[in-house]
C-alpha cells in the first residue's frame, strides 16, 4: 500500500522490466559473439581449402606439364635418407671422380631450370622441374644423374669440375647447432655437439584444445585459448634468448607459432612430432635433417 502511494510500486516495475531487458541483450551478445566465431572459424576454414586446393592445382598442373614434356620420363627411384645412409650416399657421391669440368652440380629453385642443367639433363628436364627445389648432380657420361633435395637450401648456382661439390652443412647438423621445436603446447631446445643431439630445456603448458559443451562460450573459449597459446610462446622465446648457440639456429613446428620466431632463426620449417619432449625432439630432428633422393 505504502509503495503504491510513494510510486515505489511503479518504479520497481520498471526496474523489473529493464533488468530483463539487460537479460535478454547479454544473452543476444553472447549467441552473436558466438555466431561471429562460427563466421570466422567456417572463413578460416574455407580459407585453408582453398589454399590446399590450389596447392594441389599447381602440383598437378606442374605434373601435366611434365607429362605433355614427355610421356615416358619417370623417376628411376626414390629414396629419403637420413642419418648413416645419408651420409653414406654423400660419402659416395663425392668419391665420383672425372676429368676436368665433367661433372655438373647445380642448384635450381622453382624460378626455372638453368640453360646449362636443361643441355646436361638431356630429356630428363621435366623430372629437375618436378623435383625443384634440388640439387642436381650429373656428369657428362651419364653414369650419375640424381637430385636431392637439401634441408637448408645454399643460393642457386651451376658449376662444373671434377667432382661433384656437396657442402655437408646444407644436409647435416653442425657441431653447436641448436634446434628448437614449438608446438602451441609444448616447446623443446637442443644442442648438437658434434655427435649427438641433447635436450637442454623445454616448457610444457596446459593449452585447451576443444570447447566443451556449456561453461564457456565458443568465442570466450577461442579467447582464453589464444591466450594460453600466447602465454606459451612467450615462455618459449624467454627460453631461447637463454640458450648459447655457436652455430645455427633452426626452429621447427607448427605452422600457427612459428611465426613468432622467424627473426630470431636462421631457418623455420614445419614438421609434425608429438609425444613426449624427448620423443617430439628426435622426431622433429629427424625430419628436418632428411634429404630426399631422385634417380634421373
Amino acid at each position: 500500500m505504502l509503495d503504491e502511494l510513494l510510486g515505489r510500486a511503479e518504479l520497481k516495475a520498471r526496474i523489473a522490466d529493464l533488468e530483463e531487458e539487460v537479460g535478454h541483450l547479454e544473452a543476444r551478445y553472447e549467441a552473436e559473439s558466438e555466431r561471429r566465431a562460427e563466421a570466422v572459424r567456417a572463413r578460416q576454414e574455407a580459407e585453408e581449402r582453398v589454399n590446399r586446393l590450389e596447392d594441389r592445382i599447381a602440383d598437378l598442373e606442374g605434373r601435366l606439364a611434365a607429362v605433355d614434356d614427355d610421356e615416358e620420363v619417370s623417376f628411376r627411384g626414390r629414396e629419403t635418407l637420413s642419418r648413416a645412409r645419408l651420409r653414406a650416399v654423400l660419402a659416395r657421391l663425392r668419391s665420383f671422380e672425372t676429368d676436368a669440368e665433367g661433372a655438373l652440380t647445380a642448384f635450381v629453385d622453382s624460378e626455372g631450370v638453368p640453360e646449362a642443367v636443361e643441355r646436361a639433363v638431356g630429356d630428363r628436364g621435366p623430372l629437375v622441374r618436378r623435383a625443384a627445389p634440388c640439387l642436381v648432380c650429373v656428369d657428362d657420361a651419364g653414369l650419375v644423374a640424381v637430385t636431392l633435395d637439401p634441408p637448408v637450401a645454399p643460393d642457386p648456382f651451376v658449376t662444373w669440375g671434377d667432382g661433384f661439390e656437396l657442402d655437408d652443412e646444407w644436409f647435416l647438423p653442425r657441431s653447436g647447432d641448436v634446434l628448437a621445436l614449438v608446438r602451441s603446447d609444448l616447446f623443446v631446445v637442443g644442442t648438437y655437439d658434434g655427435t649427438e643431439w641433447a635436450v637442454s630445456d623445454h616448457v610444457e603448458s596446459d593449452v585447451k584444445s576443444a570447447h566443451s559443451k556449456g561453461g564457456f562460450s565458443q568465442g570466450r573459449f577461442e579467447r582464453r585459448r589464444d591466450a594460453q597459446v600466447d602465454e606459451h610462446v612467450e615462455k618459449a622465446l624467454d627460453v631461447l634468448d637463454g640458450v648459447s648457440a655457436t652455430g645455427r639456429l633452426v626452429v621447427v613446428g607448427e605452422k600457427t607459432v612459428l611465426g613468432a620466431f622467424d627473426e630470431r632463426a636462421d631457418h623455420v620449417a614445419r614438421v609434425d612430432a608429438s609425444g613426449d619432449p624427448e620423443e617430439a625432439f628426435t622426431a622433429a630432428v629427424d625430419d628436418f635433417f632428411t634429404t630426399r633422393l631422385s634417380l634421373l
